[in-house]
Order: C-alpha cells, then sequence, then structure tokens
C-alpha cells in the first residue's frame, strides 16, 4: 500500500505532514467525547453502522485499513522499513476483519438450529464460564471476561456450543458491556421463542486497567433477566449454579 494518498499523508513522497491546529476536532467536541468514553457511555442497544457498511468486500477494507494503519505507525514515528514493522499494517488489519471485529458482518451470525426437546427436561439450562474476548468501543482496547447464560425451554432447545458461539459473535465487535449483554440476551430469547433468559457477564476492561485510571484489580458485571428469572428464586438459583 505504498501508494496510498489521503489529504494529510503522501507515501509516495514519504512525507509526513503534522495536523495544522485547523483539523483538529473544537475543544468541546473532544471534552464530549472524553466523557463518553471515560464513563464507557452506549448510545444504543444496536451495535453503530452505517446502511452501506458492507458495500465493500473483506479484501477491500483490509487493504484500505492497512494504508490507514501504515499512517497512523508514520505519524508515532515508527520506521516501517523495519523488519519487524513492515508487515504490521496487513496483521493488523486482517486481524480486524476476519477475527476481532468479524462480528460486525452478519454474514458470519452462527448458524442454530432448535431440536425437540424428547427429554422433557423444563428446569434451567445454564452454560457458565463462556471466555471471550472483545473490544472497547471508545478506546478500542480489549474487554476480557466470562459470560453465564440460561434458558428455560419453551419446548425447543439448543445446542451447548451454539451458546459460546452466540457470545463470541456479538462479543467480536467495537462494544460496551451494558449492549454485549443486552445483545445476547435478545439473540437467545428470539431464537429459543421465550423470555426466560438469563445473561452474567463479568469483564475486565483494558480501558481501565491500562489506561486512565490503571486499576487492574476492578471488574464489571452487568446482567439480564427476563421471564421466569424475574422471580427472585430462580435468579437466585441461577447465581448459585454460576458461583460452583
Amino acid at each position: 500500500m505504498d501508494t496510498f494518498i489521503d489529504t494529510q499523508f503522501d507515501f509516495n513522497s514519504g512525507a509526513s505532514n503534522v495536523y495544522s491546529a485547523s483539523t483538529r476536532k473544537d475543544t468541546k467536541q473532544q471534552q464530549i467525547a472524553e466523557e463518553l468514553g471515560e464513563h464507557h457511555v452506549g448510545t444504543s442497544a444496536d451495535t453503530p453502522m452505517r446502511p452501506d457498511a458492507f458495500k465493500m468486500s473483506d479484501d477491500e477494507k483490509i487493504a484500505l485499513i492497512e494504508g490507514h494503519f501504515k499512517q497512523i505507525m508514520d505519524v508515532l514515528g515508527l520506521d516501517l522499513t523495519d523488519d519487524s514493522l513492515s508487515g504490521t499494517p496487513y496483521r493488523v488489519a486482517k486481524m480486524y476483519v476476519q477475527e476481532i471485529f468479524s462480528g460486525l458482518n452478519p454474514a458470519n451470525k452462527p448458524d442454530i438450529k432448535l431440536f425437540e426437546n424428547k427429554y422433557q427436561y423444563n428446569e434451567m439450562l445454564v452454560e457458565k464460564g463462556i471466555t471471550f474476548y472483545s473490544n472497547c468501543e471508545h478506546h478500542f482496547v480489549p474487554i476480557i471476561g466470562k459470560a453465564h447464560v440460561a434458558y428455560i425451554s419453551s419446548g425447543k432447545v439448543i445446542g451447548l456450543s451454539k451458546l459460546n458461539r452466540i457470545v463470541q459473535y456479538y462479543a467480536k465487535r467495537p462494544q460496551v458491556q451494558e449492549r454485549l449483554t443486552v445483545q445476547i440476551a435478545d439473540e437467545l430469547k428470539r431464537i429459543l421463542q421465550t423470555d426466560d433468559v438469563a445473561v452474567l457477564i463479568d469483564a475486565q476492561h483494558l480501558c481501565v486497567s491500562s489506561r486512565g485510571v490503571e486499576d487492574t484489580s476492578s471488574s464489571t458485571v452487568t446482567s439480564y433477566y427476563g421471564g421466569k428469572f424475574k422471580n427472585e428464586f430462580t435468579k437466585n438459583e441461577f447465581i448459585k449454579y454460576v458461583e460452583l
């Protein structure tokens, strides 16, 4: 991507231009952005996406991100001719599109099939300790945690591994933990055709531990309880299983 040209940088000439004050965000806008990030504010239960988000192919996206990431590395003063760094823009671009943000693309949504509840199992089913890796949408640094999900069958059951795949799909995108919790719950309700679902997430945010307040000991817990799980006895039973 050495021929990538932008209004701020020209990689054909190898020149690196300095941002002028006029190209920076207004101070007030910067303050708002900082406040949204520091308070981990989410703006919607749906992931904010443009209508034309998937007009480009994955290869086109990778090529564009590679060029932009070269710019970032160049601004930081890194030597892109170094053997260790020369391939980094491509590796990052490929990772973004095909791995850590692959959950943005509906084409990657797991194919879920339901089965009849032939065993007539009418108690809650809990899948706990589902490890996931996501990324904070405010700073694009990792969120690492475990999800615990449960449901009570309405006559249909789902393969256990599919519960893990649903969590992973919604985790692999820029996220806010509250939204992730709701998206997993909504998807379970839609697929299982029941409101009787519960989701509990406990995660560490590197935007808290590696920057800002730099607190490495805290974690964030979010939960969703629907249908029968709103009953205190049922909710406590679920929590007891999670704590086993």
